[in-house]
């Protein structure tokens, strides 16, 4: 079984995002698609749009098969 990783905030998940995602499989030729994402905060250190849920939520319905969330101190 062949993965794929991105690392990601997805603040505010847009169609870029499934595009990547959708790319990231393809080119990769990956069964599983792993997002590792920010959770209540960005990369940047301000507080997230939408909750780490919601983002999530995006994500798996546009292509992730499993979103694991980054705590702050290490985003």
């Amino acid at each position: 079984m062949r993965s794929v990783g991105i690392i990601c905030e997805y603040n505010p998940y847009h169609a870029g995002h499934a595009r990547q995602l959708s790319a990231a499989r393809r080119e990769s030729q990956a069964d599983v698609v792993i997002a590792v994402m920010s959770e209540h905060t960005t990369q940047r250190g301000e507080l997230a749009v939408a909750d780490g849920y919601v983002r999530a939520g995006a994500a798996l319905r546009c292509g992730a098969d499993l979103v694991i969330g980054l705590p702050f101190p290490y985003s």
